[in-house]
């Protein structure tokens, strides 16, 4: 061999640079994944979770009481919220007989609207004896009983309940919306 071959490189004179094959490189992914899902399900574990809140409804018992021991309510001590659609609220403090679209008045859920009727209905009537009665109406949703019922605490009202709607309002809640 004469002294300026490389043989290893398989060139000639010339004194070429020698290089060396590239390996390719594979990375194997899988203990990665398994890295991956491991740490989810220690946070998962370990985390906190938010606990929903949620507002107690305490219903009373169902009793049944015959008519004469049914107490005259004034009318002054009551108060009818009804729930319309369209996020639309009704009130009145009418007698059944004496309810009409006229005096079923509309407002809305704002601190001006019905929570400002319940305020003042509260002062004109007597504090151990006013109640409030909420009827939603198959228009109404899920979102209208949660507004009115955040309106109770923020009034400070104790005595209310939720009634289906009568005969009568119902005629008159639909003759009031037509109009």
């Amino acid at each position: 061999m004469s002294a300026g071959v490389d043989t290893s490189s398989g060139k000639g004179k010339g004194g070429g640079k020698v290089r060396s094959k590239k390996m390719s490189i594979n990375v194997d992914m899988a203990p990665m994944c398994d890295l991956g899902f491991l740490l989810i399900t220690f946070f998962m574990f370990t985390t906190t979770f938010s606990k929903p809140n949620i507002m107690h409804l305490n219903m009373p018992p169902k009793v049944e009481i015959p008519p004469e021991n049914i107490p005259n309510i004034k009318i002054k001590n009551s108060f009818t919220i009804i729930l319309g659609k369209k996020d639309k609220v009704f009130w009145h403090q009418q007698e059944l007989k004496d309810l009409s679209p006229s005096n079923l008045i509309e407002t809305n859920y704002s601190k001006e609207g019905i929570r400002k009727e319940i305020l003042r209905a509260q002062k004109e009537a007597d504090p151990d004896k006013f109640t409030i009665i909420i009827k939603p109406t198959d228009d109404s949703n899920y979102k209208n009983l949660v507004d009115i019922l955040d309106e109770m605490e923020i009034t400070n009202s104790t005595r209310y309940g939720i009634k289906d709607l009568s005969s009568t309002e119902k005629s008159v809640y639909i003759e009031k919306v037509k109009n």
